[in-house]
Parts: structure tokens; sequence; C-alpha cells
């Protein structure tokens, strides 16, 4: 059998979802924007925002603390509502973040072909709550989200996961991410990596692997 890729699996948050002007689409500068909306909506520095979350946060992320643990411990260090909490927090992300249509249109697109499409993401709870709506995931093969697998990026883990509901070898893969630490696991795995800049630098390497590695039929 020959090699060849039958799948794209992509990051969320700085791929699918830019922060900012998404039509600039420029990789990084996605997640401190959105810290800083929350504590601006908060009244309170950036730097005592995180203070707040500390390792609640992290734990999150990793579905190490329930949703409803980590928005009691978070909103009663901030002393506020746990609603005002989980209502300022999940709109400062919609607002921050945008749907990259563009890079949504060309998943589909390649679906169609005949490749199958997935989501590798970190999310906390509410971030998740946001951005991956059912209406935005549900054409996708599979969906592997951090807070709900109980692990992480660069976790190993992680990527294992999304190859075995995909039922494929990593070398049949290509996997984007916004970050190069995210991409080293895959890479060693024998996944095609591809750092995300911008739509077009995407699509420019997507087509060159495609080219390269035919779908196997």
């Amino acid at each position: 059998m020959k090699s060849g890729i039958n799948a794209i699996i992509f990051d969320m948050n700085g791929v699918l979802q830019l922060g900012g002007n998404a039509k600039k689409a420029i990789r990084g500068h996605h997640t401190i924007g959105v810290h800083k909306n929350i504590a601006e909506k908060l009244k309170i520095s950036v730097d005592q925002w995180f203070d707040a979350i500390d390792s609640t946060y992290a734990r999150s992320i990793e579905g190490l603390i329930s949703e409803e643990e980590m928005i009691k411990a978070m909103s009663e260090n901030l002393k506020v509502s746990r609603r005002k909490f989980k209502r300022i927090v999940v709109s400062a992300h919609k607002k921050h973040f945008k749907k990259n249509k563009q890079l949504f249109k060309q998943a589909f697109a390649l679906k169609k072909q005949g490749y199958k499409i997935a989501i590798l993401s970190d999310q906390w709870p509410l971030s998740k709550k946001a951005l991956m709506p059912k209406k935005y995931t549900k054409r996708f093969d599979e969906v592997v989200i951090s807070c709900d697998v109980k692990m992480r990026k660069p976790n190993p883990k992680i990527y294992r996961l999304i190859l075995k509901k995909l039922k494929l070898p990593a070398k049949n893969c290509i996997f984007i991410d916004n970050q190069k630490w995210n991409l080293v696991p895959a890479k060693k795995m024998g996944m095609k990596t591809i750092l995300f800049e911008n739509n077009k630098q995407v699509a420019k390497e997507i087509v060159g692997h495609l080219a390269n590695f035919p779908k196997i039929i």
C-alpha cells in the first residue's frame, strides 16, 4: 500500500478561530488578548486575573477539575458571582475570537474530496462553550478536546487518541497548529506538520503535501 495522506487535523485557537482581526490571520497574539479583555471587564489588572485563576486554569484545561468546581474556585477568588464570572469569560472569548471562515471552507472542501477532517484542541470548559459550539464542529469526522479527555498537547497520548479515532497511522495525517511545540510530538510520530502563519501559507502547504502524498483509495 502506498504512503498517502487521508486526514487533516486542525487546531482551534489560533487556527480555526483567530484572535483579533481574523482577516489578517496572523499566527499568535490571540491568548493574552482574551485574558486582557476579561481583566478589563472585571476591573482588575491582568496580573490579578492570572493570580486569581492560577493552577485552576491549567487543571481545567486538562479536565482535572469539573466545570462547576472551576467556576466556584475562580469566582470566589475574584469575589464575583458564578453567573457573572461565567458570562464575562464566555462573552470575552466570543468577542475576541473570530471564526476563520476561509479555513473552515477549505476544510469542508477537503472533506468533499474524500479526506477526513478532525479537530485537536486544548480548551477549558468556558472557552469550549464559547468557541466550539456544535454547529462549528459537527461536520468534522473527529473532535478531541483536552478538557473532555483529561490530557492536553503536547502530551503524546492526545495525538495517539486522535489517530485512534481516525483509525489511521500517523504517516497518513497532516496536523496544523499555531505553536511549534505542539507540532513536535506529531512530527516525531510521523505526521506531516504545518505551523499556521496565515491562511494563504497553510493552503499552499496543504496542497504541497497532498500533491506529494496522494490520498489512499
